[in-house]
């Protein structure tokens, strides 16, 4: 049995994690998130410790969830990477950026299917890099192409679990490591904006990529 309103939060040792560990917790849910080392916690959540590059730490966060399960799974975690195109950026870089953002975030989805609660909701937090139709300028290659898998592994995930919501979060650009001091979003703004949509969502039974805001952003 789920506990009320509980969310597994994939990735909150700063940043939009740690802002929507704060905002869900402050919304009265049971949370707990993961860090891949020591960070600053937030009060009211429950915390542990995995790499979604690690499989043996997957496994580990597994066993110990046994008998739980969460009314959303969220999986935040991913890297950021220069703003080079991809002939200037190194191929082993490229290649690790694919792999935390697109492909350790549906095989930590997958195994983590089975502490889903009926009419629960699998998140994947994405980005507007990542469509193919708004790309007008270029740049960010290896980023852009990450989170542009991603979007293709979650349309896969979701066919492959049909009528569970799924849904492809853009948090907006937010002043964070990876966003920069000159994004024009807080925070806490985007956490609620997303937590809001997120609740929006909640057994709508398909797929969806949108913003903080509800915009749908297109492939």
């Amino acid at each position: 049995m789920a506990d009320p309103s509980s969310i597994l939060l994939v990735g909150a040792s700063r940043g939009l994690g740690q802002g929507l560990a704060k905002q869900y917790v402050e919304d009265g849910w049971t949370v707990l998130a993961t860090v891949r080392k020591e960070s600053g916690e937030v009060a009211g959540a429950e915390f542990a410790t995995v790499d979604i590059d690690r499989l043996d730490t997957v496994k580990a966060l597994h066993e110990e969830t046994t008998g739980r399960t969460f009314d959303v799974i969220f999986v935040v975690a991913g890297v950021g990477v220069s703003y080079a195109p991809i002939h200037e950026t190194d191929p082993e870089e490229a290649q690790r950026v694919y792999r935390t953002n697109a492909i350790s975030p549906v095989v930590f989805a997958e195994a983590f299917m089975d502490r889903l609660a009926e009419g629960g909701q699998v998140v994947f937090m994405t980005s507007a890099l990542g469509s193919i139709a708004e790309n007008q300028t270029g740049g960010v290659d290896a980023y852009r192409a990450s989170k542009a898998a991603l979007n293709m592994l979650a349309k896969s995930f979701s066919v492959r679990h049909q009528g569970v919501t799924v849904t492809l979060m853009h948090p907006g650009w937010v002043k964070t490591d990876m966003g920069g001091a000159n994004a024009p979003v807080d925070v806490a703004t985007s956490a609620k904006g997303m937590a809001v949509e997120i609740g929006k969502r909640q057994g709508a039974g398909d797929l969806a990529y949108v913003d903080y805001t509800g915009r749908a952003i297109p492939w």
